[in-house]
């Protein structure tokens, strides 16, 4: 049964109280048709994310608009120039990020790469490492991922991943392969399942962007 809009935000707002890692008293919710906006002030760019991901693990949410600020305590706060020396440190503590691939830029507190790396694991390993700094106030992540070679039997490879984790939406997905690049469309009915599949399609040998179509059913 469709959870009503108060329903929702009740189970969203349960959920980010159960979730340790966030101080849900700074956070507002509003739902209306199923989508949940979170909005208020917190004290880490780390805590941001947790929210996010604490919402997505809740059934029934159809889409999610986040109007988080990120406000460092004062003793939290860093130079920008102290922040780039932790990011670069960080990184080259990771032996998933390969040595001196990732390009930083840190502008008011905000940490930007770039760079080229060849799997996408790489790529989300760097924005890992940086955005649990003390310090951060957000990540962007324009890490290029170009992969060496793509498998010939990609599309199979993947959906094969996919009936290995018992995903019970498998059939409801369509994989389709132009170069480097895999398109997902479908619909599934959490963003548990939707990122479980974008997930495993990034792991397959070569793949170098995936297209998310994938919708959550209503």
């Amino acid at each position: 049964m469709m959870k009503s809009d108060k329903q929702l935000r009740d189970d969203v707002m349960d959920e980010l109280e159960w979730e340790p890692a966030v101080d849900a008293g700074d956070i507002g919710v509003e739902v209306k048709d199923g989508v949940v906006t979170l909005f208020g002030h917190l004290s880490s760019f780390a805590e941001k994310v947790a929210a996010e991901r604490a919402v997505q693990r809740v059934s029934g949410v159809k889409g999610l608009a986040v109007e988080l600020d990120v406000r460092l305590p004062t003793q939290e706060a860093r130079s920008d120039t102290e922040l780039a020396h932790a990011a670069k440190s960080v990184l080259e503590m990771d032996t998933f990020v390969p040595k001196d691939a990732i390009d930083i830029v840190v502008e008011d507190g905000r940490v930007k790469l770039s760079g080229l790396v060849t799997a996408e694991f790489q790529r989300r390993a760097a924005e890992r490492d940086v955005r649990n700094l003390r310090g951060v106030k957000d990540v962007i992540n324009n890490v290029t991922v170009r992969p060496i070679v793509l498998s010939h039997d990609v599309k199979s490879r993947i959906e094969s991943a996919l009936q290995r984790r018992a995903h019970a939406e498998t059939k409801a997905i369509t994989v389709s392969v132009e170069g480097d690049e895999i398109t997902l469309t479908g619909t599934v009915p959490t963003w548990q399942e939707r990122n479980a599949i974008v997930h495993a399609a990034w792991n397959a040998p070569g793949v170098g962007r995936v297209v998310n179509h994938i919708a959550i059913r209503t």
